[in-house]
C-alpha cells in the first residue's frame, strides 16, 4: 500500500509533494495512550498524610490474659467512658489506622519523551 502524498511549501513559496513519512501511517496504541494519560495526570497530584501520633495519643496499656477480653492496649482510668476502651489498635475506634500514609509515597511518574510523543 502506497503512503499518501502530502505538499510542503517552503518559505519562499515553491512547492513538492513528497509521500507522507510511515510513521504517520502507523495505528494508534490505545494501550500507550492510556497509559500515558493515566501516568501524566499522576503528576498533578499532592502528597498527603496522617499525623503520626493520630491514635497513639492515649495512655494505655493491656489488661494481660484471663480476663475474658482480647489483649489489646486499654484505655487507663476510670469515671469516664472512654476507661476501659480499646485502644492503639487499628480495629479500635480511636486508633491508629493500618499502614498510615506516608509523605514519601511515590505520587509522581516519569513518562518518556518517545510514549509522551
Amino acid at each position: 500500500m502506497s503512503r499518501p502524498l502530502v505538499q510542503i511549501r517552503s518559505l519562499s513559496g515553491e512547492s513538492n509533494v513528497v509521500p507522507l513519512p510511515a510513521v504517520f501511517c502507523a495505528p494508534i496504541r490505545i494501550d500507550i495512550v492510556q497509559h500515558v494519560h493515566r501516568d501524566m495526570a499522576k503528576n498533578k497530584r499532592q502528597a498527603y498524610s496522617v499525623n503520626v501520633n493520630a491514635g497513639k495519643e492515649n495512655a494505655a496499656l493491656s489488661w494481660g490474659t484471663g480476663r475474658a477480653v482480647s489483649r489489646i492496649p486499654r484505655v487507663t482510668g476510670s469515671g469516664t467512658h472512654r476507661a476501659g476502651q480499646g485502644a492503639f489498635g487499628n480495629m479500635c475506634r480511636g486508633g491508629r489506622m493500618f499502614a498510615p500514609t506516608k509523605t514519601w509515597r511515590r505520587w509522581h511518574r516519569k513518562i518518556s519523551k518517545g510514549q509522551r510523543r
